[in-house]
């Protein structure tokens, strides 16, 4: 991965709470700079990576031809542009433009500091953007070949069955394949802390919805009344409102969207997923600090992230010499 023996040198826009830069990092990447406007992403991405320039503002005011003296050469550019604009989870609300076409920003940073390399992510339905040839377009007349790629984060050791888009760019060569780190799934039992402490309530309570409960019972008629099972509690789900904890966990999103039910002797218990399961289920390590902003903003946070197995082995694979790898 080396490049004459000198680090992958990487800016990191859209940063968040840092899933892409973790998984950097543990690709062998130096993260030189992170970009994200969001003050709660700001915090918490300074407390993880303290080393690192973070730049607290919109990429579209950023002036690059400052940031390149202070940066110089860059290797690589990651980034998740906007994508609340694009996901099926926004059902029928509008759509925003603007929001959209931050995904161009990308380009303006590739024209300015001509890297190697460049990673976008985002969800799958980015495909369907009215001007997502045009943005393409614009990253080949930059003189990158292009690799448009769906990756289930389940192939790379993240117990949970999210699926992404991550397109890959190369000046030197046509970005190969990423192949699936592992092949036994890790599954939601893994991410469901058992002695956590954590609060129950009765799963069946006055104050219940009927919806909940409808979703309650379809499990218990396949599962058995002695077996655990999760509830999608909040949001909607096509797949019947509720799933196996012996499967991946479904995509998380930025809502506080799963409840753990358990059979007792008194009958069936709930509690939320709370925000260290749900940082697990994303595949960050245990020290990667999130304290920063309430507990709901932390879940927004986490499913607005990167998991950073993902992005460790998309640059592992991008930037192998002789095209393909498979984590250890």
């Amino acid at each position: 991965m080396n490049r004459k023996n000198r680090a992958i040198k990487a800016i990191d826009l859209f940063a968040g709470v840092g899933g892409s830069s973790r998984g950097a990092l543990a690709a062998g990447v130096r993260i030189a700079a992170a970009v994200d406007y969001w003050t709660l992403a700001r915090d918490t991405y300074k407390s993880n990576f303290p080393e690192v320039r973070f730049l607290n503002e919109k990429c579209e005011t950023i002036g690059l031809a400052k940031l390149k003296k202070k940066l110089r050469a860059v290797d690589l550019i990651l980034a998740s542009p906007e994508c609340t604009s694009h996901t099926c989870a926004k059902g029928n609300a509008p759509r925003s433009e603007s929001s959209r076409r931050t995904a161009f920003e990308v380009v303006r940073f590739a024209k300015a500091f001509r890297p190697r390399w460049v990673i976008i992510e985002n969800v799958v339905h980015m495909r369907t953007w009215k001007s997502y040839g045009k943005w393409l377009n614009n990253l080949r007349e930059l003189g990158y070949n292009v690799t448009e790629q769906v990756i289930n984060a389940a192939d790379h050791g993240v117990p949970q069955a999210r699926r992404r888009l991550f397109v890959m760019c190369d000046r030197e060569r046509v970005p190969p394949q990423v192949e699936a780190s592992t092949k036994r799934k890790k599954t939601a039992a893994s991410v469901i802390k058992q002695n956590g402490g954590f609060k129950f309530s009765m799963l069946r309570s006055d104050n219940r919805a009927k919806a909940t409960l409808e979703r309650a019972e379809r499990a218990v008629s396949t599962l058995g009344a002695k077996k655990a099972f999760l509830l999608v509690y909040y949001g909607s789900d096509a797949a019947g409102g509720w799933q196996r904890v012996t499967a991946p966990l479904r995509t998380l999103t930025t809502l506080d969207r799963f409840a753990y039910v358990k059979p007792t002797a008194n009958g069936h218990k709930m509690r939320m997923l709370q925000v260290p399961e749900l940082k697990k289920a994303m595949g960050f390590p245990e020290g990667h600090i999130l304290t920063h902003g309430t507990r709901r903003q932390r879940i927004k946070l986490l499913g607005n992230a990167v998991c950073p197995p993902v992005m460790e082995a998309v640059i592992r694979t991008l930037t192998c010499p002789n095209g393909s790898h498979r984590n250890p």
